[in-house]
């Protein structure tokens, strides 16, 4: 016992998904862990269930009270990480929205699955086991929220799903990964550089709701419809999810210079996934802002964020620069 109390304390925060399933239904997330004897000799482990979704389900509503509440435990001076166990299909938006309003430079884990706890060859347990390990960890400290799964230590900025249901479906494109979980270590081989956490100006444990921000998708032939639509059911922003090169069709140029005439902050990005889009044509006055290598869904999460501290495009910019 006296051991035990010498780990560190990490706390679980569990939101549902794949890596509490069941073929016979969903597991609490105390249930998982002690299944996972390995936990025992690594962490003293604080579980609680914040909400219990499929990744489909979750909301801006769940980020913000996600939000707030591991805000609240890192607070607490003998907590030494937060491991969030979450669906696998939206564990980037809500890992880097948490990147973006965590305020403290202690680990924040998210993990998930591609096959259920109990199936044959689930990644469920490894998954859980190694993300309270990077969290329980002094070199995971101040390194932003970070996404574990597959041995892989992915930055919640950078990571994206780009497989369906493959175990090695988590990459940071071209970026790379930050380091890697072995048996005998935690190995870290590069730092993310761009600020997150403490150093953003974002405060989500004042608001109640997010500025609506819809993603357009470019397409041979597009019009401008779905953008004027967007902004008729009240978006506040645009993310367009533009060709490789960064652009849209001309029809839909025409449209966003409409909206953007009504004050709608739109930002361009690639819906290749990889690769930063830029102004290619700097000397002329463009409405567009440009969402540096973010994946379109990255962008709205930080475009939401944006507005809620400036309706400046020139400081919105500044702020895909930065984060």
């Amino acid at each position: 016992m006296d051991s035990q109390n010498k780990l560190p304390l990490v706390v679980v925060v569990a939101t549902g998904g794949t890596i509490a399933n069941t073929p016979s239904g969903r597991l609490h997330a105390g249930e998982v862990a002690d299944a996972i004897p390995a936990l025992k000799k690594i962490a003293r482990l604080e579980i609680e269930e914040l909400i219990r979704v499929a990744s489909s389900a979750v909301n801006v509503e769940d980020w913000l009270h996600l939000a707030k509440r591991i805000n609240e435990i890192l607070a607490r001076p003998e907590v030494k990480g937060v491991v969030v166990t979450h669906g696998s299909n939206t564990v980037e938006e809500t890992g880097y929205f948490l990147s973006l309003t965590v305020k403290s430079d202690k680990p924040v884990v998210l993990t998930a699955a591609q096959r259920q706890f109990t199936t044959l060859s689930s990644d469920s347990p490894k998954n859980f086991l190694q993300a309270v390990r990077v969290a329980a960890s002094d070199e995971a400290r101040g390194k932003g929220a970070l996404v574990v799964t597959n041995d892989v230590i992915n930055a919640a900025r950078d990571v994206s799903k780009d497989i369906s249901t493959r175990l090695e479906t988590y990459s940071s494109r071209d970026i790379g990964a930050l380091g890697f979980v072995d048996d005998d270590q935690i190995t870290f081989y590069r730092l993310p550089v761009k600020q997150h956490t403490r150093a953003t100006p974002f405060d989500a444990l004042n608001l109640q709701k997010l500025p609506r921000v819809d993603i357009i998708y470019t397409y041979a032939g597009a019009d401008g419809a779905l953008i004027e639509a967007a902004v008729a059911q009240g978006a506040e922003g645009i993310v367009i999810a533009g060709f490789p090169t960064g652009s849209a069709t001309p029809v839909m140029d025409e449209a966003i210079r409409r909206v953007v005439a009504k004050g709608i902050a739109v930002v361009m990005t690639n819906r290749g996934g990889m690769g930063r889009v830029m102004d290619k044509k700097p000397s002329e006055t463009r409405p567009l802002l440009w969402g540096d290598n973010l994946t379109p869904v990255k962008a709205r999460v930080l475009l939401m964020m944006a507005l809620t501290a400036s309706r400046d495009p020139a400081v919105i910019q500044q702020m895909f620069e930065k984060y």
